[in-house]
């Protein structure tokens, strides 16, 4: 997991996974942009889920947690698609 970015790239981030949306039940991956506040532990760097629904401009994702499901509101900046085969 990375602490830092380079130092080119500190402060930058992609438009692109900022403005991405989600449908509710969309698998997600944990992947937290280090140039934007992260709320949440390091431990949730890598979780999957799926998204439940939209609040505002944040989305509610359902991520199980030894067996036990836990939701967490996560910007849409830290979350990436996971493909379904």
């Amino acid at each position: 997991m990375l602490n830092h970015k380079n130092p080119r790239q500190k402060g930058k981030f992609s438009f692109t996974r900022y403005f991405q949306q989600f449908k509710s039940g969309d698998s997600v991956a944990v992947a937290k942009e280090l140039s934007v506040p992260f709320p949440y532990s390091h431990r949730l760097q890598g979780r999957t889920g799926k998204v439940i629904e939209r609040r505002g401009s944040v989305y509610y994702v359902e991520i199980s947690d030894l067996g036990k499901p836990k939701k967490y509101l996560i910007k849409s900046i830290h979350l990436k698609r996971i493909e379904s085969k």
